[in-house]
């Protein structure tokens, strides 16, 4: 059934798939580099909107599919894509069923702290090792191809093939969600013990949960590499995963829009704040106005930009209600 949110999401793909034809070279990188955080904050809405699993160490997966597509292209010669994009979702996900199949043994707080040590782990080994270059981190010497058909060299082409990832993703956890696996995440959400006493083995659905958003976060790393030809440990960082954590926050939580919405508010206030020809010397603590703005996003809309909609409607049919209410009464 075609509804107002199908509506929604295609206009916003189209959009975007239009942008390119009146945006200069800056805004298509910036653009690129909002879909590739995109795809990042989807990933992890799976878990945390979705299973109600709420990881603080998400970065390690999106830093190992950058790292991996680093260091598995050859120095001599061109990647394809058609391997080595699966090769750095895959590390993602091997490491992300490792850390998977011990954390989620905990629940609550303890879950957070010991994602968290995981992402500090992988942190400190691309850090403190030659491995990963150190602090300085390690460059991409070429950037792969699309099967010698197209060179993601060129920034038309990467924009493309960046929203034609995000498109696929966001087409894959839609159907996901639909699924009866989708159905046994929100249930384990809603409740897991009840879910327990139906039958269901919760354990298994959350693994898998978990690693399929460790691949789809290292499906970002991926792309984030190949935009940028050059990682380093940051990528792999606290900050980062506290950052996508408030994208799908300020987007709305449990919606896949949310998460699309969230990417793009969050990295254009960051631009905006950052404008010294809009905020002048203030322009130097952008943190403290895109704090400032995200708490009042976080007071006012507490189902976030995605439920904005919803709410004025609410609030006009509440007055609307009132004075048909006081005209009775008169």
């Amino acid at each position: 059934m075609f509804t107002s949110k199908n509506s929604f999401t295609l206009a916003a793909f189209l959009a975007l798939a239009l942008y390119p034809l009146v945006a200069g070279k800056y805004g298509i990188d910036l653009v690129t580099k909002i879909m590739v955080y995109a795809v990042f904050a989807l990933s992890l809405e799976l878990l945390v909107g979705r299973t109600g699993l709420v990881c603080f160490g998400h970065a390690a997966f999106f830093g190992i599919g950058a790292y991996a597509a680093v260091l598995l292209s050859p120095s001599a010669d061109a990647a394809s894509v058609l391997w080595l994009l699966p090769a750095s979702a895959l590390a993602a996900a091997a490491y992300a069923l490792l850390v998977g199949a011990l954390s989620l043994r905990t629940k609550g707080v303890y879950f957070i702290m010991v994602t968290l040590a995981f992402a500090q782990m992988a942190y400190y080994v691309v850090h403190d090792t030659p491995l990963g270059g150190g602090t300085d981190g390690i460059y991409l010497t070429l950037k792969p191809t699309l099967g010698g058909l197209a060179d993601l060299e060129n920034t038309r082409v990467l924009y493309g093939f960046t929203l034609l990832t995000l498109a696929l993703v966001f087409g894959f956890l839609a159907v996901l969600m639909r699924s009866r696996f989708g159905r046994a995440l929100d249930g384990i959400r809603v409740n897991e013990q009840r879910m327990r006493a139906t039958g269901f083995s919760t354990y298994p659905y959350k693994l898998a949960a978990f690693v399929i958003s460790g691949a789809l976060a290292g499906l970002a790393g991926f792309l984030f590499a190949v935009k940028d030809g050059f990682v380093n440990p940051e990528m792999m960082s606290w900050h980062l995963s506290g950052a996508v954590l408030i994208m799908i926050i300020l987007g709305g939580l449990g919606d896949l829009r949310g998460a699309l919405i969230g990417a793009f508010a969050f990295a254009l206030l960051q631009e905006l704040f950052k404008s010294e020809a809009v905020f002048g010397a203030f322009a130097k603590h952008w943190n403290m106005g895109l704090g400032l703005t995200i708490i009042a996003s976080v007071v006012l809309l507490p189902r976030g930009l995605v439920g904005l909609p919803g709410q004025i409607k609410a609030r006009l049919l509440g007055r609307q209600a009132m004075q048909e209410d006081s005209h009775d009464k008169a």
